[in-house]
């Protein structure tokens, strides 16, 4: 008795191996899944929303609309800027739909929750839009990335280039949640280290109404920099209320290093003339950069910012991960997208650490004046190159779990 129970146990092993792949073959037949969590109608709609929804479909058309011989699909969620909202949509389409990457993220904050949840199941995150550091440093996860910039990348060159002018002292308005408290780090760092002085800084909510407050404490700070750690239309109204106070005018020098082509767009160039800051996106780099501005308008009646076009880049890169690993698994294909080199209308030669940050070249950049401004849309001048090496926080310096030191 016990030898045939034994046997019928046997027989039924083949069985279950089968029906369990045959369960994976059938949850890969509707296709790979590609999930935009963004931002649809908050402070970050512009410079995100729909316009990195359409990016993420130029990157699918790009590649032939399949992979493995099998569709994929990009679907869209809003996250309202709550780390909540983020985190229950991520663990449905994971759990529930069939989601197996999701990109974006206009709001560190949600980063953050999300790639937590990315790590246990196993999926992969990118991060294109959001710029806070822990998401490659404390935070870092296996099967994350970080795509187009952060906190860093945008902050130590400009800290760099105006202290060697003379701008020694330096004030922070800054958004009172993970990126502005990031970013105003990362610029107290490289401020110490470059023999400048931190005076103060002054915090303010997300969708601030009113600027006049943290702009009369930065006046009165005397300090030479006036830097808006901010983001979204939080950045377009504390610019405003700048240049309505008078700071300018007065001798200080007030820079928004979160700055995307949609904000000069809204500023205008007689409000943005002579912002600078750092840009992960060079609009004419080559010929397929201009391309890709091109249809890119012709859909969405807006230039592409750097989040979107990085939107684009971050699926184009996982689709040719998942052909090169021949699955959708997880850690399979964050290993081959570390192993690839980045190539597309975004990035050239760019390459990805191990602790998931996409290191690429960066650009000084400059608002054009009115007299500069040939277009609608021709509103930023390039001032120079920051090869990526020297862009980025090196390796050397992480607090990344997964790098070896």
């Amino acid at each position: 008795m016990k030898s045939l129970h034994k046997a019928r146990r046997i027989a039924l092993v083949p069985a279950l191996i089968a029906l369990m792949y045959g369960t994976a073959a059938l949850a890969d037949a509707s296709g790979v899944k590609v999930g935009v969590i963004t931002d649809m109608s908050g402070s970050y709609a512009d410079l995100s929303g729909r316009g990195s929804v359409l990016a993420a479909q130029m990157a699918v058309e790009e590649f032939g609309g399949k992979v493995l011989g099998k569709p994929v699909t990009v679907l869209s969620g809003d996250h309202q800027n709550k780390a909540d909202i983020a985190s229950s949509l991520a663990r449905r389409w994971f759990d529930t739909d069939g989601v197996d990457m999701v990109i974006d993220f206009p709001n560190s904050s949600t980063a953050l929750a999300v790639q937590e949840i990315a790590k246990q199941k196993q999926k992969i995150n990118i991060v294109s839009t959001g710029g806070a550091m822990a998401l490659t440093n404390q935070n870092c996860s296996p099967t994350g990335f970080h795509w187009g910039w952060d906190t860093y990348s945008v902050s130590a060159p400009l800290v760099k280039r105006l202290i060697a002018d003379g701008k020694s002292s330096w004030y922070y308005i800054t958004v009172d949640y993970a990126f502005g408290q990031s970013l105003e780090s990362d610029f107290r760092k490289e401020v110490d280290a470059s023999g400048g002085k931190n005076i103060g800084s002054t915090k303010h909510p997300l969708n601030a109404s009113d600027f006049s407050s943290p702009i009369v404490a930065a006046s009165a700070s005397k300090a030479k920099v006036v830097v808006l750690a901010n983001a979204g239309n939080d950045m377009i109204n504390g610019v405003k209320a700048a240049g309505e106070f008078g700071l300018i005018k007065g001798g200080q020098t007030v820079i928004a290093p979160s700055t995307f082509i949609t904000d000069l767009k809204s500023l205008g160039p007689s409000v943005a003339q002579g912002l600078t800051y750092v840009d992960p996106f060079k609009l004419d780099l080559d010929a397929r950069s201009k391309a890709f501005v091109e249809r890119f308008f012709a859909k969405q009646k807006a230039y592409p910012t750097h989040g979107q076009i990085g939107v684009y880049s971050g699926v184009l890169h996982y689709l040719k991960a998942i052909e090169a690993a021949k699955t959708v698994d997880g850690p399979a294909v964050a290993e081959k997208m570390r192993a690839l080199v980045v190539n597309d209308d975004f990035v050239h030669g760019g390459k990805v650490r191990a602790d998931g940050r996409m290191v690429h070249d960066m650009y000084l950049a400059q608002a054009k004046s009115p007299a500069e401004s040939k277009g609608p849309w021709d509103l930023v001048k390039y001032l120079g190159t920051i090869p990526g090496d020297a862009a980025f926080r090196p390796l050397s310096a992480s607090e990344c779990a997964l790098v070896k030191k």
